[in-house]
């Protein structure tokens, strides 16, 4: 139960069969790699001793620098078993980002892959999953028994850093009693241990730690690949017979793609799909409901500094809508503000997974955080039953002739076109007025949409002033690390489009 567990980094349950595989590391797809519970919680605590045996004080700051593999996890349990703070580092960052975000968070030692090595800053203790010499982590750990560190009241578990879309990232503080209530609220039901999941957006990520931690806490078996690439992504789900899967919406819209090219890939083993950390449309829930009709699919919503646990069932069994976030849990506050009534405006937060702060800032920490409630910047609002639905992002709205926009929701009506597969809308200045939004869009399979076709249908559904003045026609759209759309790389490409009159006609 999670009643029992007290750090974070200890999220195994010795009660279960310790024989039962934990991780299939898909690190080598032609030479997959099995871990038991046993030998993971082994391998966690070797890595625990080792760290203490070096005489780091109590919190200091272990990073790890490598890209998904069973090696990650253990390294992110030992370091907070050992008492110290875990700091995954988003290794799709620039070098300088990333000696930034070393120095910012006082790291003492990091964890790394042979490719993430030399992007680390010089002089940095390293210990290399992939050296096989006498200073490489198979040297240097022996799996072995571990006492685990008791943690004092309010100590630091972790700092996961901001994506840094709009400035230098920031290192978000994070205790082990928060973290344990996340995963306590989300109540992990007895069964899930007999569930097959699967897990490829990144681990420096809220929402890659959330899959892994629940799959840990219910003692699933996890298939983990090291990046987010659709086909093998669809491949391994269907080799692996998955049941369960927490993933980001723009992966699932690409796995719709790869169903559509490869209809015979069996995916009838899912039964549940669950979408986060990025706007859903009702458009891409039912592509995939047609395409896997086996699996229902729900829209979640977290944040890294307020938790992953703020919505769910309705406490009066009431069938939470389609595209709703679900209603506040037990425990989780939530209020709207800034809007027009209680039922629109900006979400509030105030439960135990709020984070300490802004690791050294103090006033973007002040900005963020009153009375102990975190100010989200999601815009939002509250049907008559109490089921929250997402509007958009306060800092993603533009006004476009004194009208505000959310892209969000001109996305929603997009995709309701038959022939519009997947849109992505950013603004691009304009003298006259304001901004403008413009679209990028991928088309639906077998299907040749003109511009002023959808043009037309945006003015025929929606307010005329939403609609997109400019539209690229693209085969798929970019990615950020954390395998959201790139949207800034969408901005500057609609610059460019613009200077050279590129735009799809």
């Amino acid at each position: 139960m999670i009643t029992d567990f007290f750090n974070l980094g200890d999220l195994i349950d010795r009660s279960q069969d310790q024989a039962r595989t934990a991780i299939v590391d898909l690190r080598d797809p032609a030479a997959p790699r099995s871990y038991t519970y046993g030998e993971m919680d082994l391998l966690s605590g070797g890595i625990a001793r080792h760290l203490s045996a070096r005489g780091l004080p109590p919190g200091a700051r272990v990073a790890i620098a490598s890209m998904n593999r069973a090696e990650y996890i253990a390294a992110y349990f030992g370091i907070m078993r050992a008492g110290l703070v875990a700091v995954p580092v988003n290794i799709k960052l620039p070098d300088e980002i990333i000696a930034f975000l070393v120095e910012d968070a006082d790291v003492a030692l990091a964890f790394t892959d042979a490719g993430s090595r030399a992007r680390l800053p010089a002089g940095l203790p390293v210990i290399d999953f992939d050296n096989a010499g006498p200073d490489g982590f198979a040297a240097l750990i022996e799996p072995a028994a571990f006492e685990t560190v008791v943690p004092r009241e309010g100590a630091l578990a972790q700092i996961l850093y901001t994506s840094g879309s709009t400035g230098r990232p920031k290192g978000v503080l994070l205790s082990h009693e928060g973290q344990l209530w996340v995963l306590k609220a989300k109540a992990v039901a007895p069964e899930m241990a007999e569930s097959r999941q699967i897990i490829a957006q990144p681990l420096f990520h809220m929402n890659g730690l959330i899959v892994t931690k629940c799959a840990f806490l219910a003692g699933a078996l996890l298939v983990m690949m090291p990046s987010f690439k659709a086909a093998e992504y669809t491949a391994a789900m269907a080799q692996y017979r998955v049941t369960h899967v927490m993933a980001i919406p723009t992966m699932f819209a690409r796995v719709v793609k790869e169903l559509e090219k490869e209809p015979e890939i069996d995916l009838s083993s899912l039964v549940q799909i669950v979408l986060a950390s990025a706007p859903l449309t009702l458009a891409l829930i039912d592509r995939v409901e047609k395409m896997i009709p086996s699996a229902t699919v729900a829209n979640s919503f977290g944040t890294t500094e307020a938790g992953a646990s703020v919505f769910g069932p309705h406490p009066d069994g009431l069938p939470t809508p389609p595209l709703s976030l679900g209603h506040p849990l037990p425990g989780s506050e939530v209020k709207l503000v800034d809007g027009p009534d209680e039922n629109h405006g900006t979400l509030m937060m105030r439960n135990p997974a709020v984070m300490t702060g802004y690791n050294k800032l103090p006033k973007k920490t002040a900005e963020v955080i009153r009375d102990g409630w975190y100010i989200s910047g999601d815009v939002m609002r509250r049907d008559e039953n109490g089921f929250f639905f997402f509007f958009g992002r306060a800092d993603d709205m533009f006004v476009c002739s004194g009208e505000n926009i959310y892209p969000n929701e001109v996305e929603k009506l997009l995709e309701r076109h038959p022939k519009v597969q997947q849109a992505a809308v950013v603004p691009m200045p304009d003298e006259e007025r304001g901004h403008i939004p413009v679209a990028f869009i991928v088309a639906a399979a077998g299907t040749s949409p003109a511009v002023e076709e959808i043009k037309a249908f945006s003015i025929a559904n929606g307010p005329a002033y939403q609609h997109p003045r400019r539209i690229e026609l693209r085969a798929d759209l970019p990615l950020a690390g954390t395998n959201k759309i790139d949207r800034n790389a969408l901005m500057r490409r609609a610059r460019d489009l613009e200077t050279a009159g590129g735009w799809s006609t």
